[in-house]
C-alpha cells in the first residue's frame, strides 16, 4: 500500500536499515474515496499527500531545530504494516505500525527553500502563513537524492 508520510528533514539524515519508525501517515482509503467521491486516483493521491504535509507542520510545531520545509515520504508498504487510527475526522488517516526502510521510499516531497518563512510561521500557528502554504506544491525527489535535498 502506497503511504504518505509526514516527516521532518532532519529524520532524513540517517539511511539505516530502518529510516521512518512507526507513525500517523496517510494514504487513499475507502474513507477519502467516499469524501470526495467525484475524484479520480490522482485527485485522491494528492489528497493524501497535503493530509501528510499538514502532519508534517504538525511534527514542525514540536521540533525547533528542524529545518522549516514540509516533507512528505511516499512509500509502499506491506498491507499488514497499515492500520486504522482509533480516532479520527480525516479520512486518509492511517497508522504505519512498522519501521519504513529505504528500499520501501518511493519518493520524497518537500518543500522549496523559498517557503522557509511561511512554514516558520505556519508551524507557530500563523493561519495567513497556512493558507499561502496551501498554494505551493511540494518539490519531488528520487530517493537516491534523500542526502541532496536543500534544508533551506
Amino acid at each position: 500500500m502506497r503511504v504518505y508520510l509526514p516527516v521532518t528533514l532532519d529524520e532524513l539524515q540517517d539511511t539505516a536499515p530502518v529510516l521512518l519508525a512507526p507513525r500517523p501517515a496517510h494514504a487513499v482509503t475507502a474513507a477519502l474515496r467516499a469524501a470526495w467521491a467525484e475524484e479520480d486516483e490522482e485527485g485522491w493521491e494528492y489528497a493524501a499527500q497535503a493530509s501528510a504535509a499538514d502532519g508534517s507542520l504538525v511534527l514542525l510545531a514540536g521540533r525547533p531545530a528542524a529545518p522549516r520545509l514540509r516533507v512528505v515520504v511516499a512509500a509502499d508498504v506491506p498491507d499488514a504494516c497499515v492500520t486504522a487510527p482509533s480516532t479520527t475526522t480525516v479520512p486518509s488517516a492511517v497508522e504505519v505500525v512498522c519501521g519504513v526502510a529505504l528500499e520501501q521510499v518511493a519518493s520524497i516531497h518537500v518543500d522549496e527553500p523559498e517557503a522557509v518563512p511561511d512554514v516558520a510561521a505556519a508551524a507557530g500557528g500563523d493561519e495567513e502563513a497556512l493558507e499561502r502554504l496551501e498554494e505551493r506544491d511540494l518539490l519531488w525527489y528520487d530517493v537516491t537524492e534523500v542526502l541532496d535535498i536543500p534544508r533551506g
